[in-house]
């Protein structure tokens, strides 16, 4: 059975890495005090190399925007962890036969990146990154290139875990995959493509695959 799983505040913190290096590269440069709150603001929803070449300008920094780019990916695969569980609780999904792929929006260098630095690498059969493929989650493109990328057929069924409601319940319902949404607190609004469940964390998801092994 094939596994999908997100990558960024589904598997691991990306607010809490982004908080975290945000803070250290404002401190470092003595910028002021707004300047990490501006860096989380412009890059709370995805980060790509173009984006340093508006903060190099805001900020007033010298840097090259490459070199910018450089260290926001060292910086955050640095700080990133995953969320409680989620290491041991994909070791149990791979020992009872799951195929398992990341399906992930964002660059390619910070997504392997933050893949490296926590471990989550060794666990998956296939990665695939929208950079890389010239797609995005919703789209259908992107979950057939992902079970592809695992050596499986998406017609072939499957699940989908995420935290975001638009790019992977409803991309991933519309593309013939079960989903469970990873919701925290939240509460889902009606729409099309329900999830099939609803879980707190991306490790309670993990324990409702294993129970459905068995």
């Amino acid at each position: 059975m094939l596994a999908l799983f997100d990558l960024d505040n589904t598997l691991i913190d990306r607010q809490g890495a982004l908080g975290s290096w945000a803070g250290d590269f404002a401190r470092a440069r003595g910028l002021p005090e707004d300047a990490a709150a501006l860096l989380r603001a412009r890059l709370r929803t995805r980060a790509y190399p173009d984006d340093f070449v508006l903060l190099r300008e805001e900020l007033e920094l010298r840097d090259t925007a490459d070199a910018l780019w450089r260290e926001y990916v060292e910086g955050v695969a640095r700080a990133v962890r995953c969320f409680t569980g989620v290491l041991e609780g994909l070791a149990v999904l791979r020992r009872l036969g799951w195929t398992l792929g990341i399906a992930t929006n964002g660059a390619v260098a910070i997504q392997h990146a933050k893949l490296r630095a926590t471990g989550l690498d060794a666990f998956f059969d296939g990665v695939t990154v929208s950079e890389a493929v010239g797609v995005r989650k919703p789209g259908r493109a992107l979950f057939e290139a992902a079970a592809a990328a695992c050596g499986v057929s998406l017609a072939a069924g499957g699940w989908m875990v995420g935290d975001n409601p638009a790019t992977d319940i409803v991309g991933a319902g519309a593309a013939g995959l079960r989903t469970a949404w990873v919701a925290g607190t939240r509460e889902w609004v009606d729409g099309p493509h329900e999830p099939d469940i609803v879980v707190s964390s991306a490790l309670e998801a993990i324990k409702m695959l294993q129970e459905l092994t068995g």
